[in-house]
């Protein structure tokens, strides 16, 4: 189950830029039931004045804000995930400051039954709480998830989401990340590091969709 695409990745990194929206392998929003949102970490944290600046930021969370909308009108569940860091770790994402708050107008309504908060330490939502039980509980089988950072706990959470049966939709307009660095390995950017995150979670199962945003 989690090596169903062939490999080379980089005769499918062409494909990922260049199918037309018709095309079978990736996926128009209405082309399939979805059961629930998963939303990763859209804290202010990640914003330009955060201190994981994700670049595009604004630009990724008016579109996750879109996806929003349409879920609630739609009545379709949402999970919202947030990320603390522990005592030891680095000073973001503390609790009860400003870093670690949703960004802009994200976060469960007030008063919604079908919005639901968890909150996690880890890279990976199902690792690091209920989240899994719930969507078992509400028979979310397939579900888009969108978030910061694409190649941290996006991925991560969409690997446990696929180890758990799960048919996992990723929209590469709901989700950024950043530049990262290595001595030994060298740079990799920001939008080739979502890029490659993307083509793995997809060589694993997952599926890309084409957005008209």
């Amino acid at each position: 189950m989690l090596f169903n695409r062939r490999c080379p990745i980089a005769q499918d990194s062409a494909r990922f830029r260049l199918l037309p929206a018709g095309s079978n392998r990736r996926f128009a929003l209405n082309t399939f039931e979805m059961k629930a949102l998963v939303i990763i970490d859209v804290q202010n944290e990640f914003s330009p004045t955060g201190k994981r600046p994700v670049p595009q930021f604004t630009k990724y969370l008016g579109n996750i804000h879109s996806r929003v909308s349409v879920a609630r009108q739609k009545e379709i569940p949402i999970a919202w995930v947030k990320h603390y860091n522990l005592p030891h770790e680095s000073a973001a994402f503390i609790p009860g400051e400003w870093g670690s708050e949703f960004a802009g107008e994200m976060g469960p309504l007030a008063g919604s039954e079908k919005e639901v908060l968890f909150e996690k330490n880890v890279y990976g939502a199902f690792t690091g709480s209920a989240i899994g039980s719930w969507l078992q509980s509400i028979g979310a089988d397939s579900i888009l998830i969108m978030g910061f950072y694409t190649h941290g706990c996006v991925s991560t959470t969409a690997r446990e989401a696929i180890m758990a049966g799960l048919n996992v939709y990723l929209d590469p307009e709901t989700t950024g990340t950043c530049a990262i660095h290595n001595d030994l390995l060298g740079e990799i950017s920001a939008d080739d590091s979502k890029r490659a995150a993307l083509l793995q979670l997809y060589n694993m199962g997952a599926k890309i969709l084409t957005t008209d945003l």
